[in-house]
């Protein structure tokens, strides 16, 4: 629900200050739990890298020119299109999941097997 911004540091301070970018919807739910979210970040650093957590909010089109679109990190959005798959890598994931016995497996394994090939041969 939020997007990193920026990472600000002050002259003076000790730590950083991490911007966040948020809906409105979301602002409330996300500053009940910015404590938790400090420590999560600061955790893939290793050490108290981030000080503070500044939220700004944002509507999803934009109230002003220069407005910054927000759009989730699931990759969901109206103009990302799904990446097209080859017949070279669906023919190889369809070899490879044939012996399974289950046909809802079968055909799960054999997408995902499909966008895996599809992705490291990209």
């Amino acid at each position: 629900v939020t997007r990193p911004v920026r990472v600000g540091y002050g002259r003076r301070a000790f730590g950083a200050t991490l911007t966040v970018l948020t809906t409105g919807a979301n602002a409330p739910l996300l500053e009940m739990r910015k404590e938790r979210l400090r420590e999560r970040v600061n955790a893939c650093y290793g050490y108290a890298a981030i000080a503070k957590i500044h939220i700004t909010q944002t509507a999803p089109e934009g109230f002003a020119e220069g407005q910054a679109a927000f759009h989730p990190a699931t990759g969901h959005t109206a103009a990302a299109a799904p990446t097209p798959t080859s017949a070279e890598a669906r023919a190889e994931a369809q070899s490879v999941v044939a012996p399974v016995a289950d046909k809802t497996l079968r055909e799960a394994l054999e997408a995902l097997g499909t966008n895996i090939l599809s992705r490291n041969r990209t």
